[in-house]
């Protein structure tokens, strides 16, 4: 079959077949490169997996932790400061709520409500075991995109960590092939010198 000249072709798994210019650096480097993306798959996927299950174990705990507890609102939400950063996402604001503890005893403290809500409306918070009130535990579809991005997230710091290490070893036997190239052709140089001379 008749090829073009000047065409470059590539010999696939060059550095495994019986090749006199193939050094063990070269083979050495082939199986690097196998290894670091053989490693960087598994060793994701494990590490996102886990982070998932974590993430997932500790919603489930805290959901179980928290109690849902009637409460009274004891101002006007429209006169409360706006929560900064609402969990749920639902745009409440931070107002001061009045509520009765399992054991009986009365509390009062600032809880995430309503925006609309007035004086004396019942509204419902969450204490934890101490029946201290503590936010809202992500439920749902919240939940489930905290649990799906911890696990992306440590998918690809994890893969990104084993691939710097595998560039980094790739790179140092790089040099050592070079620096062997360099001591060989100090030594065949002379003789090449003599025959360009001779």
């Amino acid at each position: 079959m008749a090829t073009t000249h000047g065409a470059r072709h590539t010999v696939p798994w060059w550095r495994w077949r019986d090749n006199p210019l193939c050094r063990r650096s070269d083979v050495a480097e082939a199986w690097l490169l196998i290894a670091t993306a053989v490693l960087a798959l598994v060793l994701s996927g494990f590490a996102g997996l886990a982070a998932a299950g974590a993430v997932g174990a500790s919603l489930d705990d805290r959901r179980a932790r928290t109690s849902t507890v009637p409460a009274v609102l004891v101002e006007n939400a429209r006169d409360a400061a706006p929560a900064p950063v609402s969990e749920n996402g639902d745009g409440g604001v931070w107002a001061e709520v009045r509520w009765t503890a399992s054991d009986g005893s009365r509390h009062t403290g600032r809880a995430e409500v309503p925006a609309d809500g007035e004086k004396g409306d019942q509204v419902t918070v969450h204490t934890d075991g101490d029946g201290r009130l503590v936010s809202a535990p992500p439920e749902g579809a919240e939940a489930h995109f905290q649990i799906v991005m911890s696990g992306i997230t440590v998918f690809f710091v994890t893969g990104g960590m084993v691939l710097l290490c595998g560039w980094i070893a790739r790179a140092r036997l790089r040099l050592r092939r070079l620096d062997l190239w360099e001591a060989e052709w100090r030594q065949v140089e002379p003789s090449w010198r003599r025959r360009m001379t001779g």
